[in-house]
């Protein structure tokens, strides 16, 4: 999107974010179990045969008591917050700029720590920033080292965010444990990927806010906006431009 040429042209721009957010957050919870129990290897391994009833427990992680690291402080990641701590879970997040309020943060069970903190501490890394200079592979080499070699990374939010390369390393060498991602550098996802390998890691396409209802919410919020505009009132979640 070029807002340079939006607002030369005086045409303004407005988000839809509420058809987006609760199906966000709830892949994020989604990935984030899949992971801790290796959902898609036990799958696969069953259909073939093999009964693996306990050799699981080394490897399969109980989110209760487990330390959550939020990346962002938004709308996705306040409501993956919320869902998290009905595990038991407690958090840690990092945003410099998203202002959340102190009682808010009290009953999220949240506490606003450094970035480099957040990593050194979290059993789950979770990422819900945007894309932008400032955070394009956010998570590099230096990051995925300052890791716990038990801690797992979840990514929803924008594939430049992290450095596959590095990932793959990280998971290579026992650096971390394990990640799941709906995102990625290059998508479409080549089947050639080494994460596609790694029984540790969960994948999906890119529908973390595929479903219907966020379809009809995202439609709804959209057509409001535009019968808003035909009537000369200010837009809902408009962008300063």
């Amino acid at each position: 999107m070029d807002g340079t040429a939006l607002k030369e042209r005086g045409i303004a721009l407005a988000l839809t974010p509420a058809g987006t957010t609760i199906g966000v957050a709830e892949h994020t919870v989604l990935l984030t179990l899949a992971v801790c129990k290796r959902l898609p290897y036990a799958d696969s391994e069953l259909r073939q045969g093999r009964w693996h009833i306990n050799s699981f427990r080394p490897y399969s992680i109980q989110l209760c008591g487990r330390l959550i690291g939020y990346v962002g402080m938004g709308r996705i990641g306040r409501e993956a917050a919320a869902r998290f701590q009905a595990f038991g879970t407690q958090g840690r997040c990092f945003d410099p700029y998203a202002q959340l309020a102190v009682e808010r943060e009290r009953e999220l069970g949240l506490r606003r720590v450094a970035l480099e903190e957040l990593l050194a501490e979290a059993d789950v890394v979770t990422l819900h920033v945007p894309s932008n200079p400032e955070t394009y592979h956010l998570m590099d080499e230096s990051a995925f080292r300052r890791m716990r070699p038990s801690a797992i990374l979840i990514h929803t939010a924008r594939g430049s965010l992290v450095d596959e390369a590095a990932l793959c390393r990280a998971l290579q060498e026992g650096r971390i444990a394990g990640a799941g991602l709906d995102v990625f550098e290059q998508e479409p996802f080549r089947p050639d990927n080494p994460l596609a390998a790694m029984p540790n890691v969960v994948l999906t396409p890119h529908i973390s806010a595929g479903t219907r209802a966020a379809l009809k919410n995202k439609m709804r919020a959209l057509f409001t906006n535009v019968q808003r505009f035909f009537r000369g009132e200010p837009l809902e979640n408009q962008v300063d431009l």
